[in-house]
C-alpha cells in the first residue's frame, strides 16, 4: 500500500513468457527483456480496421514483436500465421529513450521504425511500463 506522500507507481509488469522465450535468441547475448508486445503495420486505422475485419491482415499487414531491454528497443519481424507471436528475425533497433506511448482504445497507435503500427489493448500495459521505466512518464 502506498501512502498519500508516495508518487503513484504502476504495478510491476510481467512480460508474456512465451514472447520472451521466442524473442531472446534474436537479441544480443545477455539481453534481459523487460517488456514485450505484438503489433501490426497499417498506414491508417481505416485500412487496419478493414483488413482486420475481413481477414485480409494476413496479406497486407506485417506483424512485429517488439522487445524492450534496459539498453534498446528491438523490433522483430514475426510470422503472419502466428499473429506476431513467433518472431523470426531482427528488423531494427531503436534507442531505449524512444517514447512508445501513450496508447489508448482497443487498438492503440505507435510509431516504430518510421511506420505506423497498431497494438491491441492487452499490450498497452507493456508500453506504459516501458515508457515509465525509461523515465518518459510519471
Amino acid at each position: 500500500m502506498t501512502s498519500s506522500l508516495e508518487p503513484d507507481r504502476p504495478a510491476p509488469f510481467e512480460p508474456r513468457q512465451d514472447l520472451v522465450e521466442r524473442s531472446a535468441p534474436l537479441l544480443p547475448a545477455g539481453s534481459e527483456i523487460r517488456q514485450v508486445f505484438i503489433c501490426q503495420t497499417a498506414p491508417s486505422f481505416i485500412f487496419f480496421l478493414i483488413t482486420y475485419l475481413t481477414g485480409l491482415t494476413m496479406f497486407w499487414n506485417k506483424y512485429r514483436c517488439v522487445a524492450v531491454t534496459a539498453n534498446a528497443i528491438y523490433v522483430l519481424e514475426s510470422s503472419k500465421l502466428s499473429g506476431g507471436a513467433k518472431p523470426q528475425q531482427l528488423m531494427g533497433t531503436m534507442p531505449r529513450h524512444t517514447q512508445l506511448g501513450p496508447v489508448s482504445g482497443r487498438w492503440g497507435q505507435v510509431n516504430i521504425l518510421g511506420q505506423r503500427h497498431w497494438v491491441h489493448k492487452r499490450f498497452h500495459d507493456a508500453i506504459a511500463a516501458a515508457d515509465h521505466e525509461a523515465g518518459l512518464t510519471r
